[in-house]
């Protein structure tokens, strides 16, 4: 990983960007985890409903994932950091 060689100075917009997406992440995630959390106990309390939930609960973790990396990229993006 590629640090800037110099200080990075963030202006208020762009810290004020940087909370709301922060913000947009944390919500994402919660909503993500959320539906992991409500299928499991459907599952717990109706196993029929077992296939159908493992759906829901298998498409969780690439959002979460994707959602992170994204934020990671834009972050580092704007603190100059660069990737091989």
């Amino acid at each position: 990983m590629g640090l800037p060689q110099q200080p990075v100075t963030l202006n208020v917009e762009q810290i004020e960007e940087l909370l709301k997406k922060l913000s947009v992440l944390r919500h994402d995630i919660n909503g993500d985890l959320a539906l992991i959390v409500a299928a499991a106990e459907l599952i717990r309390l109706n196993p029929n409903a077992t296939e159908r939930m493992l759906v829901t609960l298998l498409e969780q973790p690439p959002k979460i994932r994707q959602r992170a990396d994204q934020f990671s990229a834009e972050f580092e993006q704007i603190l100059g950091v660069t990737r091989p």
